[in-house]
């Protein structure tokens, strides 16, 4: 059979998670507690199907003994053949699972995420599209029951988003969408062409895991707050009063702009939670760079200005340039039913993670 891991880690943290769960005052740290119990249940899952593994390979041991037994009548060797067939079968699954329960959980999966879409390159076709990718992933949101709540906009004078932020909030989220990020290219006849020219505009993407008090400590003294009057188009309720809200992060000098609700307060809050989101962000990709800067997977880094797609509308094709994925169904795909592209995301960095826990540096 095919050599795994040493399993021996993976039992000696199973039994150290076991007794501090045995502790009485386990469950006054609630989020701790929450934590260490999903690891102990992905832990017992895989001790689980290793032991499962193992008893495959004992039966295979135990069946080889009677094939290779000179005494056996030949009709029981065909049968013991055949079952020892089916058994590889199934330990070939097993090895496959338990592969893919030793890999890391990304710590940041089961979160919300604020999703940034920006136009880039193409003046009002790229707000345009902008607006089609918002469009998108709030149908695919729809289709996985997913709340929906809009952080802040910039309104273009075609109609569309100069910028558009947005919260999601439901099962694992961050898990789905965490490989969306970057240059997103689209390839089409603008409305405006009179000449029936194909235009190439592009919208950037930027998925940020929502970031919780505990994991980014904020000085007040490092924020400076600006407010102003909100400005939009003429006749939809603009703010008259000074409610629109700026904060600057001074060590970072990340600006968060937030005008879209008439409360100053509320503006501030939501301002607040994508300032968290973004440096979460950006201190996960510092660590990353860190430790894995010779292991960038060809998935890529979630950097925002890597071209990871091409939606081309004349020949309703999408191209995911990462994984040389090409599907013909993209006003499918702009309907919100992206499960095919995330699913195939998802895979392929999987099989890297595996390529990656069976090198010879990890063992």
């Amino acid at each position: 059979m095919k050599s795994l891991p040493d399993i021996n880690p993976f039992r000696k943290r199973f039994e150290e998670i076991d007794a501090q769960m045995a502790e009485p005052d386990f469950y006054q740290d609630a989020r701790r507690a929450v934590d260490l119990t999903r690891e102990h249940q992905n832990l017992s899952k895989l001790l689980a199907l290793y032991s499962e593994l193992e008893n495959k390979g004992q039966q295979i041991k135990e069946i080889q003994a009677i094939v290779d037994d000179p005494g056996s009548d030949l009709d029981i060797k065909q049968m013991a053949e055949d079952e020892i067939s089916i058994i590889r079968q199934q330990a070939e699954v097993l090895h496959s699972d338990v592969l893919f329960s030793m890999l890391p959980p990304d710590k940041s999966d089961s979160r919300n995420t604020i999703v940034e879409i920006r136009a880039g390159a193409g003046g009002n076709e790229a707000s345009l599209f902008a607006a089609d990718l918002y469009r998108m992933y709030v149908r695919y949101a729809e289709k996985h029951g997913w709340k929906v709540e809009k952080l802040g906009t910039s309104v273009s004078e075609a109609g569309g988003f100069k910028e558009v932020v947005f919260n999601l909030r439901g099962d694992e989220v961050y898990k789905y969408l965490k490989f969306e990020s970057g240059v997103h290219r689209v390839q089409r006849i603008p409305v405006t062409e009179t000449n029936g020219r194909i235009h190439t505009s592009t919208s950037t993407v930027a998925v940020l895991p929502e970031a919780e008090d505990v994991d980014v400590h904020l000085d007040p003294a490092d924020l400076e707050f600006s407010v102003c009057r909100a400005s939009g188009p003429g006749g939809q309720g603009v703010n008259t009063t000074d409610s629109a809200v700026q904060i600057l992060h001074k060590p970072s000098g990340l600006i968060v702009n937030c005008a879209d609700e008439r409360s100053q307060l509320k503006n501030k809050q939501k301002g607040m939670k994508v300032l968290r989101a973004r440096l979460l962000h950006k201190k996960e990709e510092e660590e990353r760079m860190r430790y894995a800067q010779d292991r960038r997977s060809q998935i890529g880094s979630g950097d925002r200005s890597e071209r990871i797609r091409t939606y081309n509308f004349p020949q309703s094709r999408l191209t995911d340039h990462r994984i040389g994925l090409t599907l013909y169904n993209l006003p499918d795909i702009m309907e919100g039913n992206l499960d095919e592209v995330i699913h195939s995301l998802q895979d392929t960095d999987q099989k890297l993670k595996i390529e990656e826990l069976l090198s010879p540096e990890k063992n």
